[in-house]
């Protein structure tokens, strides 16, 4: 695609613009839809005494290491970027009221005669925080460090496990030797013997860690293109290429709802008349974005965009010499969200 380099137009006096130009070039936006996903990495790392879980816990425990990924969570915001096939200009001479004009820096109309509307950016992702890994042997007592095998370590282990649960029964039927003054130091007690048996059972269970990461995909639809592959996903890599066959296809799926919001802008209820020397701006048309996994349904969003709609024209006599228009355009889709008339002294 042909890149065009477009000067940033803040607000200049109207007389400036007068001496420089009688018009002035702008983009209409096509709205581009951005997905941030959220992809759960869970990795399974075996215990120590895996193979001895099953006879000792009466467990079953993979002796083998796992790294495996999931889709945890689909949110999606729009951006704009300018549409080449929709290229303008406002009118600026004596005929005009045209004050101001605000562009973006890509040379999106923003604004006439009125401050732009700043585009809302999406809170940042941030992972929560991972907690510091237990040494399991930090909780093992002499007598199972001093063990001379591994089986012996995890016998001595196992029963040490069961020794443990045996005082948190004593200690929630009130049997036990030593029973706590109150509830509080009770509770206490009991969380610190479920701590303990927690970190014994990783060296047979082993341990499993996940972590989040929150990556961002772009595409842009267009008419025409009802389905495609947003991207793809493998259970064992992670997100991977979508030419690449060993991930999963995740599709998107848009339709067109022929919904596309009424312009009123003609000042005093009159209507352009042909030849009338307006400015364009755009119209978006109502979408429904589905991504799936096969049959099952991920997430669904609606939306306006700006490549759905149409094109309207803004009669010049809302810029006449009379009176003057201020306008306010969606930054994201091109709609016109608000018209101020007022005379001109």
């Amino acid at each position: 695609m042909r890149r065009l380099i477009i000067s940033l137009l803040l607000t200049f006096p109207f007389a400036a613009l007068m001496a420089q130009n009688e018009e002035l070039s702008y983009f209409l936006p096509k709205t581009e839809l951005r997905f941030q996903v959220l992809i759960e990495r869970t990795e399974y790392t075996p215990g120590e005494f895996a193979k001895y879980s099953e006879r000792l816990l009466r467990k079953t425990a993979s002796e083998q290491k796992q790294t495996t990924y999931r889709v945890a969570g689909v949110s999606m915001y729009t951006t704009a970027i300018p549409d080449s096939a929709k290229y303008f200009a406002v009118p600026l001479d004596k005929k005009h009221t045209i004050f101001t004009v605000e562009r973006a820096s890509n040379g999106i109309l923003m604004a006439l005669n009125a401050k732009r509307k700043e585009v809302q950016e999406p809170e940042k992702f941030v992972p929560s925080k991972q907690q510091l890994p237990v040494n399991p042997h930090d909780y093992m007592s002499e007598e199972i460090l001093s063990a001379g095998s591994t089986a012996k370590m995890a016998e001595l282990t196992a029963r040490e496990i069961y020794d443990i649960r045996s005082s948190r029964n004593d200690l929630n039927r009130g049997e036990a030797e030593y029973m706590p003054n109150d509830g509080q130091q009770l509770r206490i007690m009991l969380a610190n013997l479920d701590k303990q048996e927690s970190v014994l059972t990783q060296m047979f269970q082993g341990v499993t860690t996940r972590d989040t990461t929150q990556y961002e995909l772009v595409y842009v639809p267009d008419k025409g293109e009802e389905k495609a592959v947003l991207f793809r996903l493998s259970k064992y890599l992670g997100l991977v290429d979508n030419d690449d066959m060993s991930g999963v296809p995740y599709y998107i799926t848009v339709e067109d709802l022929q919904i596309i919001p009424r312009l009123k802008t003609d000042a005093d209820g009159e209507k352009n008349v042909k030849g009338d020397v307006g400015i364009t701006v755009n119209m978006p048309g109502k979408i429904r974005i589905t991504l799936t996994e096969g049959t099952k349904q991920i997430a669904q969003f609606e939306t306006y965009a700006a490549q759905y709609g149409t094109l309207e024209s803004l009669s010049s006599t809302l810029f006449s010499k009379k009176q003057t228009s201020h306008v306010q355009l969606n930054p994201v889709n091109g709609n016109v969200e608000s018209i101020q008339t007022e005379p001109v002294d």
